[in-house]
């Protein structure tokens, strides 16, 4: 303990530190990087396969089977996902949590580079992406107008450029562009009339557009480089491509093609509030700062937008720094609000100097906190925020009490040095055992696995910052602090009056200067007066206060002059009973004297208490949730349909319906952007064959709109007219599950008994109550047109399956014929062979002709053109076949409930599901195939785990818990007796659960839970270490319970109000902006906190009487039993 008088004794060295403290913690916070999620390395690896025109089927065998035996053998490999679908496939690695990330890429690239000879040779090279979080878009800029596609396009680009210069930007990638090709679009009685090949076409095309090194020469007079330029620069030299000649007659493309330079066949439709638009989406480089580089591509976007046309819009949506900047602000003002509320019941228990001394302790904490974050590299997101503001209610229980019992020692008479020195003595191995107590319940979640760990590591990291700093600020800066009060209060006086008096001068000399005119000699004098006059002032008002700042330094530094009887009765010193005392003190003190008398009857309550409020819970809880439900920001609409639909069909849905959404928006202007796109996308989100496109909305302000769910309701109601469309909605989710939350996966080696028992099981959840959108990636319903030759006639004509492949091509897509790279882009532009629109088409299939040694050849004489049903996307797991049936759950029904009964219905598990307490036994069941395995997954699998995890890590901060308590009291009864005051606690949380209507959420509620297990800790923790020291010095055991229980009381209200005051603006979902003064309710911000707060505030209220009656009657049934046994062993 003389590191205490060391630092009060050279207080000038604290008070330094504690500056530099607070001005670097500020400048950190101001500077330190903030990201909207921490960037963490998720495991999972994409490899992306693609060949143009290729079926789902040969995509599987062809593509997608090489890869997936390859690759399933790299180490570390969970699970291997892939899907075949028309035109490619992909193939998703999971990894188990905690691989080696940069090992894994290049293992998987050699795995991949060695498959790729058992591709076909028409495939487009393979694809390896590490999926990574901070490479996720940070913003979407959409450019929308009545404007042709090539100008939009042009400017993202330009756009595009400007963006990228920025440093801290990673990308700027444009989406709904159409990629340019050249059309040579071919006259077919040219090509027929001069008898060309098509593959001697295609090998021509090759052999004139190469670049030819032909070396150099060195002629003695010089070195030269020989080449020959033969690569296609414009259109001309397509054109001007020989193709055949005939004697000095030379044919080029210009005699038997039209050659345009065009976008690629329309495969969807994107719109910005109704008009056409092209997007760009921003992401940046990791630990950037995410605020400063979306402000910084405003900026350019903004400057860039003077130049383009007046009808181009350009809009900004999907903004995640809105929610870094949301959430800082509720931070901010959270924690503003703390320290006014805990200087409110400071000030009004223990006055102005300790009052001071803990609003000084919140921000030196969390500014020390987040100094320390900021020198490990750490950044600023959404976690950390979350335990910097879940530490609100924990970083001031230390301090308090350090004041508390400083302020008692000043009215029992000792000086302010003496006070504070003995406080920070005597409360230090306390304060230092319920800290690290507290830290000992959260440490546990450092080794949270999964991505969920990845992510929720950072809780844990900084609370054990943030408490670290608050226990040195409550036993080291606190008690300097406190008994340098005096000299503090002296400096600070020199210098603000004397400021204030020269800063009133300064600024009526200025203000007097503006009303003179014309009298220029006045205005040279009053300027010279504006700087001369406060300084003269400023040195006169400092000399004259001095008498003034000495007796109130002088007042602040002398003893009390009237000895408060409370405080010397409450002494340890003093034999005077707290029975005689009045007030709430005195009441207390009788009550738990009336209830020493019948301890076990007490203890006997709670536990009853304990049991009836979980058996009520039971029957009356909410049920249970992963995360809470946030009002979104964004929403969606989904639209399916099914059949042959072209893209235009496809597109005219998607308009109708929004076109009903537009006719909304001009009647209430609820959404700040709607975002609509349409026809044959590949939006990975959605499973689902038949879907044909969405309505992104995002909203404006929650408090200038409806609720998401009346405004989606609405748009439900009114797409009912549309006949041949299935509409869903979609809510911007908050937490880390994402997608429908029941997901059932079906696998079977055998792929048609797949398909069978996924349809019958759709339907079965179809019918199946509380369930709604379920939706399956069966096959959609359709037809596709096989081609089948006969191999044996066509050699009859000399025709191969090459030469007839070929020409089928000309009526679809065209054959590539290679590429070039004009001056005005920077991509390669494929050249096309094609046939016109109008031989484009089914019918023209049965009369195409193929140029064989015997002429042109009809193909129907030996190709049958033959439909059948559409093989639809094809998915794999782990080598099998696979079927994901998603399904929502009704408005006002938790997943949770919903995903046990499938649990039981599918036989997954013989146990019975409740609903409050009562079996539910007339479940509806499934009889499902033997040879068909069935998996719940999605939020139920991250659910058990988080549950599974959570229990652990709870178990673990106990038994923590224990060996710190053994080691501060080295007894297994005050210990265990803590121990139960935290399994008590949580019958508060469960009071709080059942009061306000809310599920147990098992993060935020969890969470809460082990932060209410450590303030609870703490209060128990000094009360049994002062009821240790009391009890040597009182005659009576029952004597010392009484006076512990009296001399604390003041100190766990204390902690108790402060806490419960600091948390209750996020359990009234309250955010007070002290900036622009403005209150707002139930924001989003504030939305997110409730479950944590309510979890807190009621626990510790509970709690509290806890500590107050529970606590002192189990020490005193100790005493009783021993002194029953003592009394037996003597008998």
């Amino acid at each position: 303990m003389n590191i205490i008088d060391y630092a009060i004794s050279h207080s000038r060295v604290i008070i330094g530190i504690l500056i530099f403290i607070l001005i670097a913690g500020t400048v950190s916070y101001i500077t330190i990087p903030k990201e909207a999620t921490p960037d963490v390395n998720i495991p999972f690896i994409y490899i992306s396969l693609s060949q143009k025109g290729i079926s789902p089927d040969d995509s599987e065998r062809l593509l997608v089977k090489p890869i997936e035996d390859e690759v399933k053998t790299v180490e570390g490999v969970k699970e291997v996902r892939s899907t075949a679908y028309s035109g490619g496939g992909n193939v998703l690695l999971e990894f188990n949590p905690g691989f080696d990330a940069d090992k894994a890429i290049v293992d998987v690239r050699e795995k991949v580079d060695r498959a790729k000879g058992d591709l076909p040779n028409e495939a487009d090279e393979p694809t390896v992406n590490e999926i990574n979080v901070s490479a996720f878009p940070i913003l979407l800029i959409s450019l929308s107008g009545d404007l042709p596609d090539r100008t939009l396009q042009e400017l993202a680009e330009l756009l595009q450029d400007e963006i990228e210069t920025i440093p801290s930007i990673l990308e700027a990638k444009i989406g709904g562009k159409r990629k340019e090709q050249v059309d040579v679009i071919i006259d077919v009685r040219a090509i027929e009339g001069y008898d060309i090949n098509l593959n001697t076409l295609i090998s021509i095309v090759n052999q004139n557009n190469m670049m030819v090194s032909a070396g150099e020469q060195d002629t003695g007079d010089g070195s030269f480089a020989i080449k020959v330029p033969g690569l296609y620069e414009s259109i001309d030299d397509v054109l001007d491509t020989p193709i055949k000649t005939f004697g000095d007659s030379v044919i080029t493309f210009r005699d038997i093609a039209k050659v345009k330079r065009t976008f690629e066949d329309r495969k969807s439709f994107a719109r910005v509030n109704g008009k056409n638009s092209v997007t760009i989406e921003v992401s940046k480089r990791v630990g950037e700062n995410i605020i400063d580089t979306v402000n910084q591509v405003r900026n350019i976007v903004n400057e860039a937008q003077k130049t383009f046309p007046q009808n181009v819009k350009i809009s900004f949506s999907q903004d995640t720094s809105k929610y870094i900047k949301d959430m800082l602000s509720s931070l901010q003002n959270n924690v503003i609000a703390a320290i006014i509320l805990v200087l409110i019941i400071i000030l009004g228990s223990l006055g102005i100097r300790s009052g001071f001394l803990v609003g000084v302790s919140i921000p030196g904490a969390f500014l020390s906190g987040v100094l320390a974050l900021s020198i490990m590299g750490f950044t600023v997101n959404i976690v950390v925020l979350f335990a910097l503001i879940l530490s609100v209610g924990l970083l001031v229980d230390g301090a308090i009490v350090v004041v508390e019992y400083a302020d008692r020692k000043i009215n029992e008479g000792l000086s302010i040095t003496e006070s504070y020195a003995l406080a920070s003595k005597k409360m230090a191995l306390p304060i230092i055992a319920s800290t690290a107590t507290t830290l000992a319940a959260f440490l546990p979640l450092i080794f949270w696995p999964g991505i969920a760990g990845e992510f929720m590591k950072y809780l844990p990291i900084t609370l054990i910052c943030v408490l670290t700093s608050s226990l040195f600020m409550a036993l080291l800066f606190v008690p300097v602090v406190g008994s340098s009060t005096a000299s503090i209060i002296k400096i600070l006086l020199h210098i603000i009056l004397p400021l204030i008096a020269a800063l009133i001068a300064f600024y009526l000399i200025k203000i007097g200067k503006e009303y003179i005119i014309g009298f220029s000699f006045l205005r040279i004098g009053l300027t010279i007066l504006n700087y001369l006059l406060p300084t003269a002032l400023f040195i006169f008002v400092s000399i004259k206060i001095i008498p003034f700042i000495n007796k109130i330094s002088n007042s602040l530094s002398a003893p009390v002059k009237e000895i408060s009887k409370t405080a010397v009765v409450l002494s340890a010193a003093s034999n005077a009973s707290p029975l005689e005392l009045p007030g709430f003190t005195g009441f207390y003190a009788k009550l738990i004297n009336k209830l020493l008398s019948h301890p076990s009857k007490v203890i006997i309550f709670a536990i009853l208490i304990l049991i009836s409020v979980q058996f009520l819970y039971s029957r009356i809880g909410s049920g249970v949730e992963f995360f809470p439900e946030v009002e979104p920001d964004l929403s969606k609409i989904v639209i399916y349909a099914r059949g042959n639909l072209s893209v235009e069909e496809k597109n005219n849905y998607v308009a109708r319906v929004e076109r009903i959404i537009l006719d909304i928006q001009k009647s209430n202007n609820e959404f700040k952007n709607i975002y609509s796109i349409s026809g044959n996308i590949s939006e990975r989100s959605e499973d689902s064959e038949d879907f044909i496109g969405s309505v992104s909305l995002e909203y404006v302000e929650l408090e200038e709109r409806r609720p998401s769910k009346i405004i989606l309701k609405e748009i439900m109601e009114k797409t009912q007219s549309i006949n041949g469309i299935k509409i869903e909605t979609r809510e911007q989710e908050s937490g880390p599950p994402r997608g429908k939350p029941i997901n059932v996966m079906l696998t079977s080696p055998n792929k048609n008994l797949l398909f069978v028992e996924a349809s019958r099981l759709k339907k079965f959840m179809d019918n199946y109550p509380g369930l709604v959108n379920v939706e399956a990636n069966l096959p959609a319903p359709g037809i596709e047109w096989e081609i089948k030759v006969n191999r044996k006639q066509a050699s009859k004509f000399g025709a191969n399956i090459s030469s007839i492949g070929n020409v089928i091509k000309l009526s679809t897509n065209g054959i590539k014929l290679g590429e070039y790279r004009p001056d005005d882009t920077n991509e390669s532009i494929p050249i096309y062979l094609r046939y016109p629109q109008e031989g484009r088409t089914l019918d023209m299939l049965q009369n195409l002709r193929v140029n064989t040694q015997n002429g042109l050849v009809p193909i129907s004489n030996f190709v049958e053109i033959v439909p059948k049903n559409r093989t639809g996307n094809i998915i794999r797991v782990n080598s099998k076949n696979a079927i994901n049936i998603k399904t929502d759950v009704d408005i006002g029904i938790f997943a949770d409930s919903k995903m046990k009964e499938l649990e039981f219905a599918l036989g997954l598990t013989s146990e019975v599901p409740t609903f409050r307490g009562r079996q539910l036994n007339n479940i509806q069941t499934f009889d499902l195939n033997s040879n068909v395995r069935a998996k719940l997954t999605g939020e139920s699998e991250d659910q058990k785990e988080a549950q599974k995890f959570l229990t652990k890590a709870f178990a673990v901060a106990l038994f923590l818990m224990l060996m710190i308590l053994l080691l501060q009291f080295n007894s297994f009864y005050s210990s265990f007796l803590i121990l139960f005051a935290v399994a008590m606690s949580t019958v508060g949380v469960l009071i709080g659960l059942m009061i306000t209507g809310q599920a147990f959420g098992i993060v935020m509620t969890g969470v809460g839970v082990i932060a209410l297990a450590g303030i609870v800790v703490n209060n128990n923790i000094i009360l049994i270490d002062t009821f240790d020291y009391l009890k040597k010095e009182m005659p009576s055991v029952k004597e010392a319970i009484i006076k512990t229980g009296a001399q604390r009381l003041r100190p766990v209200l204390l902690t108790t109000c402060t806490t419960v005051l600091g948390l209750l603006p996020m359990v009234t979902m309250t955010n007070i902006d002290f900036i622009t003064r403005e209150i707002k309710m139930g924001t989003q911000d504030t939305q997110w906190w409730v479950q944590l707060s309510t979890a807190i505030v009621f626990g510790l209220i509970f709690a509290t009487l806890l500590t107050l009656i529970v606590t002192p009657s189990a020490l005193m049934l100790r005493e009783n039993i021993k002194s029953w046994y003592l009394k037996k062993t003597r008998s």
